[in-house]
């Protein structure tokens, strides 16, 4: 099964509803932890890792918090995920080799291609469209 991580689900939440509102200001990592009911300690560090990577920028003071680096509509969902994951891959045979059943392997190139089509799913979707209510559209695969 394919699935986001805690991390990275917590993260792309987290970076959106910073998104969302920044009309407002910088965003508390205490609201968002209390908008989804997500651990403070655990968002800080997902934050922290966001703001490492320059996605978002922390403000400190009264009414401090985090904000974007950039316009929501130059942010890839991919960015987000590789931020706090790494590497986006669905098998580990593919980013690391040596696999023992490599040279028998007849699922190799089909993974490649899915692996693929996801990673440019993810970064071609930016932090502007996951408001966005309709259905995205479906990557045919080459």
């Amino acid at each position: 099964m394919l699935r986001f991580t805690k991390r990275a689900d917590y993260g792309l939440m987290a970076i959106h509803y910073i998104a969302v509102h920044d009309e407002l200001g910088a965003v508390s990592t205490k609201r968002i932890a209390e908008e989804f009911r997500i651990p403070q300690e655990l968002l800080a560090k997902i934050l922290q890792r966001l703001a490492k990577r320059r996605l978002i920028v922390s403000q400190n003071g009264p009414k401090g918090g985090y904000v974007l680096t950039r316009r929501p509509s130059d942010i890839s969902v991919g960015e987000v995920v590789r931020a706090l994951e790494g590497p986006i891959s669905i098998v580990s045979c593919l980013d690391h080799g040596g696999c023992p059943q490599e040279q028998r392997c007849n699922l190799r190139r089909p993974v490649q291609k899915l692996q693929s089509s996801i990673s440019r799913l993810l970064d071609t979707m930016s932090l502007a469209e996951l408001s966005n209510q309709d259905t995205p559209e479906v990557l045919s695969i080459r």
